[in-house]
Formats: structure tokens, sequence, C-alpha cells
């Protein structure tokens, strides 16, 4: 009997053996299964608190009023600053952007207005026709000085003018000085700056739709490229000495 015995108790062991290693296997799962479990749940909950609005998630329709609100309060700030520095606007004239005071380019009698729209007779061409600018009678020769404060914006020949000169001002005006004399007074050339009643040219007889009339300056005016009435832009005193020819007429 102790040698059936002794005989059994290997296969006793091997199947303790078996039993435990299934045991085991059986506790691995178990542990796995809840290790699976448990990952699930707290990947479950991680999502959950992603979805939820974060406090400072501007996305959020919660937070938007807050995210605009928040932008009237930074304006408001800023603008004590703002005004303090900013300059109140300049409602003046600036000096570019303002007229010269003219004075008479040469010293004679008027003799034709300007008109750009009543013909006017024209000795030279027999014919009637518009006239742009006035003509002032004087003496052949006779000095012609700048209107006003400028820069020679261009010297010409022109094919019925003659020669001419054109001088630009402050506030985008133009004088043209034309039936000039051929020659011209030193340091005078397109750039040069001129002064007030400076002498810049001579009445000459060079307009050749012009040249049956005695010796006169045909002087025109022009602001922002239109033409204007050159009279209407001296004083009174300038007016009185250019007494109207009475071959022309008021």
């Amino acid at each position: 009997m102790s040698e059936q015995s002794n005989r059994q108790n290997p296969s006793k062991k091997l199947k303790n053996t078996q039993v435990n290693r299934a045991t085991v296997i059986v506790a691995v799962i178990l542990v796995a299964a809840l290790a699976v479990i448990i990952g699930v749940t707290v990947a479950t909950n991680r999502s959950k608190k992603n979805e939820l609005p974060l406090p400072n998630d501007t996305s959020s329709t919660e937070t938007t009023p807050d995210t605009e609100t928040d932008a009237p309060a930074e304006s408001e700030t800023q603008r004590p600053a703002d005004t303090q520095t900013q300059k109140p606007a300049d409602t003046s004239v600036s000096v570019e952007n303002s007229l010269p005071s003219f004075v008479l380019p040469v010293s004679g009698v008027l003799s034709k207005k300007h008109d750009p729209e009543l013909q006017v007779y024209s000795v030279t061409m027999n014919d009637y026709r518009v006239h742009i600018g006035v003509d002032i009678v004087t003496e052949k020769d006779a000095p012609v000085y700048a209107a006003a404060d400028g820069t020679v914006a261009r010297i010409w020949k022109d094919v019925l003018m003659g020669y001419c000169i054109a001088v630009q001002h402050n506030g985008d005006c133009l004088t043209v000085y034309k039936n000039l004399g051929e020659e011209l007074p030193g340091g005078i050339a397109e750039g040069a700056k001129v002064r007030s009643g400076q002498l810049i040219a001579s009445v000459g007889e060079s307009a050749m739709v012009e040249v049956a009339e005695e010796p006169h300056l045909h002087f025109e005016m022009t602001i922002e490229d239109l033409a204007v009435d050159p009279l209407e832009y001296f004083n009174e005193k300038a007016l009185e000495s250019l007494s109207i020819d009475a071959s022309y007429g008021e």
C-alpha cells in the first residue's frame, strides 16, 4: 500500500499544480479585465470633462458676453489717454493752400477784360473770339513784375502768343505772362524762386495773334487749373490804377 500511495503522490502533485496555474490564469484575466474597465471609465470621464466649456474658452456661448463686455472696457480706458494727446482740428487754412496777395504785373491801362463767354473783336485776326485773361496796354519794353511770390514753372514761346512765362504760387495758383520780349533778366529760368514785384520780363510784340494792337501785357491766371478773372484778385488800390480804355468800354 505504501508503494501505491507513493506512486499516486506525483499525480496529486500534478493536479495541484494544474489547479494552481488555472487559478493564477483566472486571476490574471480578472485583473486585466478590471484594468480595462477602469481605463475605459477614466477615458470616458476625461472626454466628458473636455466637452465642458473651460473658464477662459472664448468659443463657449457662456463666455461670449464676457468677451464682448471686455472690449468696451478697454476702449473706455484708452479714450482718456487718446483725448489728452489728440490735438483739436485745425480749422484755419494752411499757408500752402492759401492764395497770396497779388500786385499788378505792369503799369498801364486795361484794354481787354477776361471773358470766356462773350466774344471780343480781334483787330489782328479781324474776327470775334473769347478772351482769356486781361490785356494791359503800356509801352514796349516796359518792365513786367511777378504778381506774387512763387516759382518759375515754365518759359516757352507760343506760336500765337509769343514769349511766355508761367509762375506757380501757393493755393494751386498759376499766373501767366504773354506777349513778352525775348530777353529775360538774369536769374530768371525755370525753377527759379521769384518774389512779389520782382522783375521777370519786359513787354514785347511777340504775340502774332495780337500784333496789330498796341504794346501790351497779356496776363492770365488759373486756380486749380481753371481760368479765372485776374481782376478779382487785385486789391481796390491796384484796380484804381487801371482805367478802362474807351476803345473797349466796360
